[in-house]
């Protein structure tokens, strides 16, 4: 087991911190909107803009990306397995 397995003692800080920049991205989206509703905003706060939405993406990419890493690999759980669906589901 690794520390950064999902299971090890830095799992939880490393969980807070994703929390935490998923919450501020969320805030940043929030933001962005109001901003580009506004047709006063200038260039400089535009461009602000884009730095800080580049780095929520970044963030939220390394999360996901880090969390993809903890899933169990194909056939590790059978609930994982798709569904049949009938014609009728279709």
């Amino acid at each position: 087991m690794s520390d950064t397995d999902g299971a090890g003692y830095l799992s939880r800080p490393a969980d807070e911190m994703e929390a935490v920049q998923l919450q501020m991205g969320t805030e940043l989206i929030g933001h962005a909107r109001l901003l580009l509703r506004d047709r006063r905003a200038d260039a400089q706060e535009l461009r602000y803009l884009s730095n800080r939405l580049i780095e929520a993406l970044q963030d939220a990419l390394r999360i996901a990306e880090s969390r993809g890493r903890r899933l169990p690999g194909p056939g590790a759980c059978e609930s994982d397995a798709p569904t049949q669906t009938s014609k009728e589901d279709r």
